[in-house]
């Protein structure tokens, strides 16, 4: 059963991506599993599979949530402390984008940078979902089987695994030393 669950959900996945203005319409609140995807250029160090229905974009990054809305819009489009995936953008595009980042209970990007890099994923990435009442067991088996170059856990080492984990130590280390330690 788990196999058929697990299908139908790349299948979901790896449909035709919506933009994130049109995503954020129709995204339900219900738990499931989240795929983000960019064109080749974005991000071109990262080699990720083509989408299916849309070869011209390709899979960066796979999630689950227990309610996709909130994941996406409160965390992934809004707060690096609570989202793996802004962090990561921001570490990759520190240089180049300038975001600044500064010490709370932990690393965060600036309020300003916070909405640059929001700025910059509507630009830049699109999104598809697969909702699902219990989406943790699929988690795994759609990294190994996708192989999303931004996620670090779940995958095998290699290329993308280290210039993503180098990405988190950039972002980390931007914001200096701890206050106080």
């Amino acid at each position: 059963m788990l196999d058929a669950t697990v299908q139908q959900a790349e299948t979901d996945l790896l449909s035709a991506p919506h933009v994130l203005g049109s995503a954020l319409t129709v995204l339900p609140r219900t738990a499931g599993l989240y795929a983000w995807w960019a064109p080749p250029e974005v991000l071109a160090l990262f080699s990720g599979p083509p989408n299916r229905a849309d070869p011209s974009q390709r899979l960066l990054y796979v999630g689950k949530a227990k309610r996709l809305r909130t994941r996406i819009v409160g965390n992934h489009l809004k707060d690096s402390g609570r989202s793996t995936l802004r962090r990561t953008l921001a570490g990759l595009l520190m240089s180049a984008e300038g975001y600044r980042t500064t010490w709370t209970d932990r690393v965060v990007l600036t309020p300003e940078a916070e909405q640059r890099l929001t700025d910059w994923m509507h630009r830049h990435l699109s999104l598809t979902w697969s909702e699902s009442p219990e989406p943790a067991p699929m988690e795994k088996a759609l990294l190994s089987r996708l192989r999303p170059p931004l996620n670090v856990n779940g995958i095998d080492q290699g290329t993308n695994r280290e210039h993503a984990k180098r990405a988190r130590a950039t972002y980390y280390a931007s914001a200096g030393p701890r206050p106080g330690r």
